[in-house]
């Protein structure tokens, strides 16, 4: 018989998450502990916030990662593997937004002007979007592939509603996010051979530190004339760990669309 949420899912499991100092992936980290993880590797590039969350909790191991770098992805994995022999569970929740974007977004939105920002997107920042949030993706997910292919596993990535629901003005984010769900289903085709089930989480605005930059002009949004609240860290969360539980074990390549009803697809 299965297990429902709270009932010990991931006990004795070893897992890895990324971007897991704070947001949604420290809400993914706190939840596995709690349901019976006996190791959750925690993979950030602040390592100030790990230090403070993380450091004397002897079921969490932090580490500082660019996931930019294949190098530091391959390390932290392979770490793992020596230490415990095995990988059950990867969630790979680290991304970048553009502040400077959702600026020029506001401020047209408020003057009443057009938004003008694809002809002055520079080059770098099209590629910081595309190397955190793409090229991250393919790393972590690559790496974790090797690992869990001689006994398979759970892979779950954070998406986002935006590769949906474009933003006006937001195109490199969008853009990022579309490729990584077109990656990663594509992925979970082949590696489901392998016994491991890769699935995504799209979730709508949430309340996370990428949230509180942007601003409150752009924040209010309706379905049916009623204001729609941001989503919690701990409510993404829960279907990640749905996604990454046997509970799931017949979903392969999902994309789950989770932003309280703004848009369906």
């Amino acid at each position: 018989m299965s297990r429902t949420a709270g009932q010990g899912r991931f006990e004795g499991a070893v897992a890895l998450v990324t971007g897991g100092g704070s947001g949604i992936g420290a809400a993914v980290v706190a939840q596995l502990v709690g349901e019976g993880a006996a190791r959750v590797y925690v993979a950030d590039i602040v390592v100030e916030t790990l230090r403070r969350r993380y450091g004397d909790d002897p079921t969490t191991i932090a580490h500082s990662v660019d996931v930019s770098d294949p190098k530091a992805v391959d390390a932290v994995m392979a770490e793992v593997l020596a230490a415990e022999g095995r990988l059950d569970v990867v969630v790979h929740a680290a991304g970048v937004d553009d502040p400077e974007s959702k600026k020029i977004i506001t401020d047209a939105t408020a003057a009443g002007t057009p938004i003008d920002l694809t002809a002055n997107l520079t080059d770098a920042q099209w590629r910081r979007v595309m190397s955190v949030n793409l090229d991250g993706t393919f790393h972590v997910v690559r790496s974790a592939v090797r690992v869990m292919k001689p006994k398979g596993g759970a892979i779950v990535v954070i998406g986002s509603s935006s590769a949906f629901d474009t933003l006006t003005g937001y195109p490199h984010y969008a853009a990022s996010k579309a490729a990584v769900h077109a990656f990663c289903q594509a992925v979970a085709k082949e590696v489901v051979a392998f016994g491991i089930r890769l699935n995504l989480v799209a979730p709508g605005p949430t309340e996370t530190g990428m949230a509180s930059r942007t601003p409150e002009e752009l924040k209010v949004q309706w379905v049916n004339n009623t204001p729609v609240p941001y989503a919690t860290p701990d409510e993404i969360a829960d279907n990640v760990l749905f996604l990454a539980s046997e509970q799931a074990r017949n979903v392969v390549g999902a994309v789950l669309l989770s932003n309280r009803g703004r848009f369906t697809v």
